[in-house]
C-alpha cells in the first residue's frame, strides 16, 4: 500500500506526462519560446527595498525622458505662429486652414521636438470634406496639445 503522499506525487507525474503529450512535447522543444520576450514582472515585495528603489528610480527616469519630449510653452507659440504664417487660402468662416506642402513645410521648421506630428498619416487622419485638401490649422494644433 502507498502513502497518501505517493498517490499524489504519482497523480501529479502522471498528469504532467500526458499533458505534455497532448500539448505535442516538452517546452523546451519549441525554438520560438526562447524568442518570446518577458513582458510581465511581479511588484517588488515590501522587504525587497533594493527592488523597490531600483523600480523608483527606472520610473524617475523614464518620466524625466518623456518630460523633455513634451513641448513647452515658447515650443507652442512657435509652433502656433508657423502654422498661421504658412495658412492656406481662402479661410472658411474664421477657420484658417493648411494644405500639405505648407504642413512639410511648417514641419521642417518647427523643430526636432514637433517632428513627430508632421506625417502623412496624421495629415490624413485631419483631412475632411475640404474641397481644396487642406486641414484646420486649430484642429492640428489641439491634437498636438493633446498628444504631445
Amino acid at each position: 500500500t502507498k502513502s497518501e503522499q505517493e498517490l499524489k506525487d504519482e497523480e501529479m507525474e502522471l498528469f504532467t506526462k500526458y499533458y505534455m503529450e497532448w500539448k505535442g512535447g516538452k517546452k523546451s522543444d519549441n525554438i520560438s519560446y526562447a524568442n518570446i520576450p518577458r513582458f510581465y514582472y511581479r511588484l517588488p515585495a515590501e522587504d525587497e527595498v533594493l527592488l523597490q528603489k531600483l523600480r523608483e528610480e527606472s520610473r524617475a527616469v523614464f518620466l524625466q525622458r518623456k518630460s523633455r519630449e513634451l513641448l513647452d510653452n515658447e515650443e507652442l507659440q512657435n509652433l502656433w505662429f508657423l502654422l498661421d504664417k504658412h495658412q492656406t487660402s481662402p479661410m472658411i468662416g474664421e477657420e484658417a486652414m493648411i494644405n500639405y506642402e505648407n504642413f512639410l513645410k511648417v514641419g521642417e521648421k518647427a523643430g526636432p521636438k514637433c517632428k513627430q506630428f508632421f506625417t502623412a498619416k496624421i495629415f490624413a487622419k485631419l483631412l475632411h470634406n475640404d474641397p481644396y485638401g487642406r486641414i484646420s490649422i486649430m484642429q492640428f494644433f489641439n491634437y498636438v496639445m493633446r498628444k504631445g
